[in-house]
């Protein structure tokens, strides 16, 4: 519940709006800048991984890691899966919205990198606590893949392979 009003809520009061897009491609490329952006965990979770790996105090490199290494590492590999699933999702939904509602696309970047951000802090925390992180990242996927296949086989079913 709190994501719809999240999303409605900077749709709503932040003061900026979309470029004007008329092309697929330019809505891609659009979509990619803001991709970029939703990258950021993921850096900041090897960097923080890295430096974990430097202060481990392992005396086998290649040995059991240690829980903290170990947080790191499944932060990143969950995060890059979900960041795969979100771009594409992303570049589809790009191409059926409107262009008054193209402002959803950072919107949704923004959403994506600060609910991955929340699932590194609450999975450190303890497994138990990560459940609300993840979920704002993936209820928001489900709903655009909901979308896009609403968007593919209902509303323009002929350009379904064109």
């Amino acid at each position: 519940l709190l994501c719809p009003c999240l999303i409605y809520g900077a749709y709503v009061f932040l003061p900026f709006d979309a470029p004007l897009l008329p092309t697929a491609s330019a809505r891609l490329v659009y979509t990619l800048h803001c991709a970029a952006f939703a990258t950021f965990p993921i850096v900041l979770g090897m960097i923080v991984n890295g430096i974990s790996r430097l202060c481990s105090s392992a005396l086998e490199p290649f040995g059991e890691l240690h829980r903290e290494v170990e947080i790191h590492r499944t932060y990143i590999s969950q995060s890059v899966h979900l960041f795969i699933l979100y771009f594409f999702n992303m570049a589809v939904l790009a191409t059926y919205l409107p262009q008054e509602l193209l402002k959803l696309i950072p919107l949704l970047t923004g959403l994506f990198a600060i609910s991955r951000l929340i699932f590194w802090l609450s999975y450190a925390i303890g497994h138990s606590f990560r459940a609300f992180g993840f979920s704002m990242t993936f209820l928001p996927l489900l709903a655009m893949l909901l979308w896009n296949l609403y968007g593919m086989f209902i509303l323009e079913p002929e350009n379904l392979l064109s």
